[in-house]
């Protein structure tokens, strides 16, 4: 008995087989390890997703936590950037006290990117309460002003004459500059 198959089912059968080996050959030799190495890969992604939503919710609470620090104290940064003009505070704060008067404006050493600047001050008040809206006036103002104790009130007559020292804080603007520059070289 003679089996008589026709030549093109003979080419399909071991076109078919051929690439049944193939698949098998290629499926055990690299799907399957890459599919392992697929999936290890996959579970150090999720792990670093999760780390950077992590990292991201703490950089929005932060950043949410910065701006509304910066809008509850903008008066305050924009006074850092603000120069202290010893004739400007006189004529400012002039109207609470009978005399006013700035003896001395010398530049102390700098603090961390600020100059900072003592103000010795003498002035004869009519009553405390006015020296009292002089340092809410203070903290109003265009600059970052801190009062030194010990204040001296020394009565005299029917004025008190009050003895201070102030330090007003003002951005070291050259300080800064060059170290901004020095950090962007």
């Amino acid at each position: 008995m003679k089996i008589k198959i026709s030549r093109h089912y003979l080419y399909i059968s071991l076109l078919s087989i051929f690439l049944f080996l193939f698949v098998l050959v290629f499926s055990f030799g690299i799907l399957i390890p890459k599919g392992k190495d697929y999936r290890t890969a996959r579970l150090e992604l999720k792990k670093e997703n999760l780390e950077l939503q992590k990292y991201q919710n703490f950089h929005d609470n932060m950043l949410k936590t910065l701006k509304n620090l910066q809008s509850k104290n903008r008066h305050i940064i924009s006074a850092f950037h603000t120069t202290f003009y010893p004739a400007r505070f006189e004529k400012q704060h002039k109207a609470l006290f009978s005399s006013l008067k700035i003896s001395k404006v010398s530049r102390a050493k700098d603090d961390e990117g600020f100059a900072t600047y003592e103000v010795n001050t003498t002035s004869q008040i009519s009553s405390p309460k006015n020296f009292y809206n002089f340092l809410d006036a203070l903290n109003k103002s265009d600059w970052i002003i801190g009062v030194n104790f010990p204040i001296d009130f020394k009565r005299d007559g029917e004025m008190i004459k009050s003895s201070f020292t102030m330090q007003v804080y003002a951005n070291n603007k050259d300080k800064n500059s060059t170290a901004s520059g020095s950090v962007a070289k």
